[in-house]
């Protein structure tokens, strides 16, 4: 195994592949660099000395500048260098994309579930909404309901611990309970008998609604429109308060500018408007049975591979993310893109400095004029409240040799592949053109995975090099460790080791190649990913301006 990776020609930094002791002699272009300190797996240290105020170079790109003089062979840290990026402008040149080979999928399918406007689900559920906060708790009676009588509960495996340690308590053995070890429970779901082509009903609960701007809600409505309007949903159950900002009229305006011809079952349930909480929460739920019955009757059926729409999304990423799992995952992205399938790159916080690239790759001048409006206003938002891109990276992402915000977008940007840029979606924008697209979210894990979601992610590529149990409630999420020690102890949320691309065991393109496989799969619900397997149903909305 190698010992050291210099990522690009241009870099003046190497990536050290596995810890390297003070004084660990490295043979680099003929000569040798003699590391001054301990230079841990993930981090990196110098080629050649540099002043104050010189430039670090890695991924080819600007990623920061001395703010002391630092030795050849020394680690550089938070403290030696800081966050600089190079400036963008409009777009340069046109793009020319050579093309993968994807000639051994030509005549490969999916199995899906079609629906009438040509978007083909990986799922089929249904979904269960509020219309604001208010109408959490009778979302969550519904939520009990359904899941029990169905059979979608999960197996209340800490309930059964509580169980045995309360018999325990009660027999007096206090040292029992002491030494009490639970055995663990790999898949926690189990299957409904009752409608067997309904994969579930999921649960949307939120903080929104009321109370905020009326941005906040309208972009509300917007992002639940996107989830409603998915292919992976067959239609939804709404409670409304009544009073509050967010109306259903609203969630209406935005279905509808979604596809004019929207014809999905939507019931609504006014609470302020019903005779009783009992009455709608009861309504609520025949009603719901009822259409249960009607979306059973559609089955998976073989689907092309170019209505896959991938998410490419990463959080709790490390030093080795931009060398393994993100470039592997954008590989997959060209492969896919390439048959005439779609994928979307979010993250806006977590593209500083590598802006011009994208700008250049965008096939039409308006679209890279649409990302750079976004782009600076997004960052000025940020530094009106005294924040900026800068500020981005994690405790977690420093610790583990992401230490500026520029070293991180360089590494996340590889999610993207190379293929061209298509369009550029503001946040709730839906994706409408196959291809690679740019969604305007924040780094937040979760808030940038439910907004590729409700843009039309029909599944999500999540690559973790600390280890995230980020989920959705209604797209499934394969979870891509970027080293092997990862997958290896947390083995109950990872789905795919991309470590060995860091040993040398598979190339980036191989393992393109196998997440693609993998892909299709789980999207065919051969496979039920770690973060289904474990209910890991997050969502959040983004307040705009507030997150990075």
């Amino acid at each position: 195994m190698n010992t050291f990776l210099q990522i690009h020609p241009d870099d003046n930094v190497l990536v050290a592949l596995q810890d390297l002791p003070q004084g660990t002699e490295v043979g680099f272009n003929g000569s040798t660099i003699t590391l001054l300190k301990d230079v841990p797996a993930k981090h990196k240290f110098m080629i050649t000395d540099v002043q104050s105020g010189d430039p670090i170079t890695m991924y080819g790109v600007l990623v920061g500048k001395a703010n002391t003089p630092i030795h050849q062979g020394e680690i550089i840290t938070t403290t030696n260098i800081v966050h600089d990026a190079n400036a963008f402008h409009e777009k340069e040149g046109n793009i020319e994309w050579q093309k993968p080979d994807v000639s051994k999928w030509k005549d490969r399918t999916f199995m899906g579930y079609p629906r009438k406007d040509g978007q083909v689900g990986t799922r089929n559920y249904w979904l269960v909404i509020p219309m604001v906060f208010c109408e959490n708790r009778n979302v969550s009676v519904i939520k009990t309901a359904f899941e029990k009588g169905l059979g979608f509960a999960p197996t209340e495996v800490y309930n059964e611990q509580v169980q045995d340690l309360v018999s325990l308590y009660k027999s007096g053995n206090l040292n029992a309970i002491k030494t009490y070890k639970a055995t663990a429970v790999t898949d926690k779901t189990t299957r409904n008998t009752v409608f067997p082509n309904i994969d579930g009903v999921k649960f949307l609960m939120h903080e929104g609604g009321c109370g905020g701007t009326r941005q906040d809600s309208d972009a509300l409505c917007a992002l639940l429109a996107g989830y409603i309007h998915h292919p992976n949903v067959a239609g939804a159950t709404v409670l409304s308060l009544g009073c509050q900002h967010a109306q259903v009229s609203i969630l209406k305006d935005a279905l509808h500018k979604l596809n004019p011809n929207f014809d999905k079952p939507v019931l609504v349930f006014e609470q302020q408007k019903s005779s009783s909480e009992f009455d709608m929460l009861s309504d609520a739920i025949r009603d719901t049975f009822l259409a249960l019955i009607e979306a059973d009757k559609e089955p998976r059926q073989p689907s092309p591979l170019n209505k896959l729409v991938i998410g490419l999304e990463c959080g709790g990423s490390d030093g080795f993310s931009g060398i393994s799992a993100n470039p592997a995952v954008g590989h997959t992205s060209d492969l896919l893109v390439a048959m005439g399938g779609t994928s979307i790159l979010s993250e806006f916080p977590e593209l500083c400095g590598v802006e011009q690239e994208l700008i250049n790759r965008c096939i039409e001048k308006d679209t890279a004029d649409k990302f750079i409006r976004i782009m600076r206003a997004y960052e000025s938002q940020a530094e009106s409240v005294g924040s900026g891109f800068y500020m981005n990276p994690s405790p977690g992402n420093i610790k583990d040799g992401l230490i500026t915000d520029a070293i991180k977008s360089a590494g996340a940007a590889k999610k993207g592949g190379i293929s061209p840029v298509v369009d550029v979606l503001d946040y709730t924008e839906y994706v409408t053109k196959p291809g690679l697209n740019l969604l305007c979210t924040p780094g937040n894990d979760v808030e940038s995975t439910s907004a590729e979601v409700g843009s039309g992610a029909n599944i999500v590529l999540f690559t973790t090099g600390l280890g995230t149990p980020t989920g959705n409630p209604i797209a499934p999420v394969v979870k891509l460790a970027t080293n092997t020690k990862l997958a290896t102890r947390m083995p109950d949320i990872i789905d795919i080791n991309t470590g060995t691309i860091i040993s040398g065991e598979k190339t980036i393109e191989e393992m393109g190649e196998d997440i693609l496989e993998y892909l299709i799969k789980a999207a065919s619900g051969e496979i039920k990913t770690k973060a289904e397997q474990l209910n890991q149903d997050d969502f959040i909305p983004w307040k705009r301006g507030v997150s990075l």
